[in-house]
């Protein structure tokens, strides 16, 4: 897949999946705007892409934040083509009977409002263009409930029915909007999961995750003709017909 000329805006870009998502873009040809709530980290991950990167230091749950990074990748690159709604978190895990209401909240504002936030922010300028592509990654928690991960099932459950929302609303204007459900990545937030040591999850073996660069290239298919199949939709990495289509081991 190539994008020369193309805009992504990445956010939660300073680690993980988005970082890898930042290299994997630049490497296909696009210009990357990084989101992420750590300038230093951030400047880490753009200053090995060049002038091609843009680090937009910022908190997607801020609508301010979100509004001003889009501004930001188009006053820098002149249009934007791609929105990653990448930026999560998993913390606090715990059961429902002691989970900290702040935190929780927390995860919410991040996890979906973000989302939203992301969303509308890019959709004013995609319209304009004629069309654009809204990729959010998603998980298999938003369809199925794991003990301890309340705030992040029902985050990620809004998170799904926003893409197909997004789908319902935008598709006749051009506008592309997939989920993009990974599996278990080895990124920190694995390193959360297992220190808790609440549920299954906690405790797979490392080697059971997947490297973050496979939805990072996946995150790039999904940006060509042939992933329109699942518009509105979610595409799963656990899928051996997708991991084969993406180009993967």
């Amino acid at each position: 897949m190539q994008l020369t000329g193309k805009t992504v805006l990445i956010t939660g870009a300073s680690r993980g999946i988005g970082a890898a998502a930042a290299h994997v873009f630049a490497e296909a040809g696009a210009r990357v705007a990084l989101m992420g709530r750590s300038r230093d980290a951030l400047g880490e991950v753009a200053a090995p892409l060049g002038d091609v990167a843009l680090a937009v230091p910022g908190d997607v749950a801020s609508w301010d934040d979100m509004q001003g990074a889009v501004a930001e990748t188009v006053a820098r690159f002149g249009g934007l083509d791609i929105l990653i709604n990448n930026a999560g978190v998993i913390e606090p895990i715990a059961h429902l009977a002691e989970s900290d209401p702040t935190g929780w909240s927390r995860a919410i504002d991040i996890n979906l409002k973000g989302v939203f936030f992301g969303m509308r922010a890019a959709l004013p300028v995609m319209r304009a263009a004629g069309g654009g592509t809204i990729l959010t990654v998603s998980s298999g928690a938003a369809h199925n409930p794991i003990e301890g991960w309340s705030h992040y099932c029902a985050s990620k459950a809004g998170a799904a029915m926003l893409t197909r929302c997004l789908d319902g609303e935008e598709r006749a204007r051009g506008i592309r909007a997939i989920g993009l459900s990974p599996g278990t990545v080895a990124t920190q937030m694995q390193r959360e999961i297992k220190a808790s040591g609440i549920n299954p999850v906690s405790r797979l073996d490392w080697s059971d995750h997947i490297p973050p660069d496979w939805p990072a290239r996946a995150l790039v298919w999904m940006c060509g003709p042939e992933a329109d199949a699942w518009l509105g939709q979610e595409i799963s990495l656990r899928d051996p017909d997708i991991r084969r289509k993406v180009g993967l081991a």
